[in-house]
């Protein structure tokens, strides 16, 4: 009988993907385990070894789920097998976030292990063009235009999934650091904003053009609606089918407390 596995990383998505699935095998890089859900941590430097471990337990499927950032390696933990990647591992490292995880992917599937998208597994983390919560202005559905043009360009830089934008104007672009530094660096900087009574301005996700959609698609969470509030912005615009949302229920409540929007755009132009 053939078994899926998950790979987790931290923060919540694992655990909403586990409850999509029945009986599944759960794995964590070391240092990275999910929150509230029990997995059995692996090393990067014994990659080899972990993936017969999977054939073993009669694993055909695999699923990304969570955060993970680049681990420290240990040269004298390698297996041989392992070693022999060390320098195609290394050189995706240094390249930027796709080409690790598109090396990730490969060295998965050259080992027959199929990877499963999050669109597979649980589709209704995943909203369809629509407005879920306040309504967007014509200022603010330009500035997601804006916003989805700027995505549009840097995407091909390795940067990041998002960006904030006020009165056409770019406050902040997603980096290393991550969504949450990104929001906190355009609320220390609202003064920049030409106009102090117009559009506050939009929090913009999307996948980098050309990303591999079966992992490590942008995720929103309740947080992130906080962390815009507190920022001044209007509200959260991403593109439709194509973000993850966590907790949607409780992202709506705190959307409507704070008099925020949340738009799952479709086409922006």
């Amino acid at each position: 009988m053939s078994r899926i596995a998950i790979i987790a990383g931290q923060g919540t998505l694992a655990p909403a993907v586990a409850a999509c699935l029945d009986d599944p095998l759960i794995f964590s890089l070391q240092g990275f385990a999910p929150d509230g859900l029990a997995a059995t941590p692996f090393q990067l430097e014994r990659l080899v070894p972990f993936l017969d471990d999977l054939h073993a337990q009669h694993v055909t499927k695999v699923v990304f789920a969570g955060a993970i950032r680049r681990p420290p390696l240990d040269p004298e933990a390698f297996d041989p097998r392992t070693a022999q990647l060390v320098p195609r591992i290394l050189t995706a490292m240094h390249s930027g976030d796709d080409a690790a995880l598109r090396t990730v992917l490969d060295i998965f599937e050259e080992n027959d292990l199929s990877i499963c998208s999050i669109m597979e597994i649980a589709p209704d983390l995943i909203p369809a063009e629509g407005v879920l919560s306040g309504n967007p202005s014509a200022a603010d559905r330009k500035d997601a235009a804006r916003a989805a043009q700027i995505m549009s360009q840097t995407g091909s830089l390795d940067l990041g999934q998002g960006t904030v934008v006020s009165q056409g104007l770019c406050l902040a672009l997603e980096t290393l650091p991550g969504t949450a530094a990104m929001l906190d660096f355009a609320a220390r900087h609202t003064t920049l904003r030409p106009n102090p009574n117009g559009a506050r301005g939009v929090l913009y996700k999307a996948p980098k053009p050309g990303q591999d959609m079966r992992i490590d698609l942008p995720t929103l969470g309740p947080d992130t609606v906080d962390q815009a509030a507190s920022a001044g912005l209007a509200g959260i615009a991403w593109a439709a089918g194509q973000v993850i949302l966590l907790d949607r229920h409780e992202m709506i409540r705190r959307a409507q407390d704070a008099g925020l929007f949340l738009w799952a755009a479709g086409r922006l132009d």
